[in-house]
This record gives structure tokens, C-alpha cells and sequence, in this order.
């Protein structure tokens, strides 16, 4: 048997690696536009803040630019509004929709008790980044957070909140009077309750 001219030995790895090349190049644009599917960019999330909050001032925009830069695209977001009050020891109590690109929109609460250096009252309106979030119900738990680490831009506030995977990053503007630092956390539910627990 005679080998294989040295010629066509180069030709067929050649070939060999361009068709690999292909195949990689096709796949990719694939799981990338699976991802864009499932996420939000950051244009789509400050559009629907925009229209949400009524505002087009720079402090939205910083304040999203803020979250991205720290987690990148959200799967989720909640848009509500809730109420808090506080004198050392606080409640807080919201309700809103949890929005998904594939999933459409779903009715949410949240309460939660906070203890510490703080006091007054506010009423907010709340848009929520949510990352890594699976299935809605994996949402119904309680996020620990430090309303003290707050990150404040043109009277947008922003704070994280984490429990295994999911991050939410809550950007928070309202009327009121309430200072100081504390810490607590939020329990998100189907179905409203009184109770902060």
C-alpha cells in the first residue's frame, strides 16, 4: 500500500480544522443569543426604569451602570412599591410583579424586620435587579441585606441582598424622612402577610 502524498496529508488537516473552526463559530453565536434571551441588557433595564420611575435623570443611569458593573445581566426584575418605618427596630412591607423575559409577569410580596441605628419613615418605589434566578418559586425565601451599605446617587439608593445564587439589587427612590444604618432582611412571598417573619 502506498502512503499518503505528503500534499493531501496537509489538505486533509487543513480541512479538519476549518470545519472545526465552523462548528465552533456556529455554536457560539448560538449560546450567546440563548443567553440575550434569557437576560436583559443594560439599555433594556434602563428604558424600563425610565418608564417605571418617570425619571431621566443621570442618577438612574449611574445607579444601573452601578449594578451591572457588579453583576452584569439580570434573568429577572421586580418593579413595586412599599413603605418602611423604623425607631431601632423597623418593618418593611412592598408588593409588586416579578417580570421574566420568557416567563411573563407574576404578583409578588415582601416584608422584613430590620434592628438598628436607625429612624423614620419612607415610601418607595422599588425596581429589583434579580440574578441566577431559577424558578419563580426559588424567589419565595428570605435575602438578608444591609440597608446601611447602600450605594446613594442623585436620590437613587441602591443595596444588595444574596441568598445562595440569587442577588438581588433593589435601586429604591420615594418620599420621606429616614436616616441611620441597620440590618435585617426580606422575605419575599406569594401571598401577602402582616407578619415580618
Amino acid at each position: 500500500m502506498r502512503p499518503e502524498p505528503r500534499a493531501d496529508r496537509t489538505v486533509a488537516a487543513a480541512w479538519k480544522l476549518l470545519t472545526a473552526a465552523l462548528f465552533v463559530a456556529l455554536l457560539m453565536p448560538a449560546s450567546a443569543q440563548a443567553q440575550d434571551d434569557d437576560t436583559y441588557s443594560q439599555q433594556e433595564i434602563l428604558n424600563k426604569a425610565r418608564d417605571f420611575f418617570g425619571e431621566t435623570t443621570g442618577g438612574l443611569a449611574k445607579a444601573i451602570e452601578k449594578v451591572f458593573a457588579d453583576h452584569g445581566r439580570p434573568n429577572a426584575y421586580i418593579f413595586g412599591e412599599e413603605a418602611s418605618g423604623a425607631i431601632g427596630v423597623g418593618l418593611r412591607y412592598g408588593e409588586g410583579q416579578l417580570v421574566r423575559k420568557r416567563g411573563g409577569q407574576r404578583k409578588i410580596f415582601w416584608q422584613g424586620p430590620s434592628i438598628g441605628f436607625d429612624i423614620g419613615g419612607n415610601a418607595s418605589k422599588v425596581m429589583t435587579l434579580v440574578y441566577n434566578l431559577g424558578s419563580d418559586e426559588s424567589l419565595f425565601q428570605r435575602f438578608p441585606g444591609v440597608d446601611g451599605s447602600v450605594y446613594v446617587v442623585a436620590g437613587f439608593g441602591v443595596n444588595y441582598q444574596k441568598s445562595g445564587d440569587i442577588i438581588l439589587a433593589p435601586i429604591r427612590t420615594g418620599a420621606g424622612l429616614r436616616a441611620g444604618v441597620s440590618i435585617g432582611y426580606l422575605h419575599y412571598t406569594a401571598k401577602h402577610s402582616w407578619i415580618p417573619l
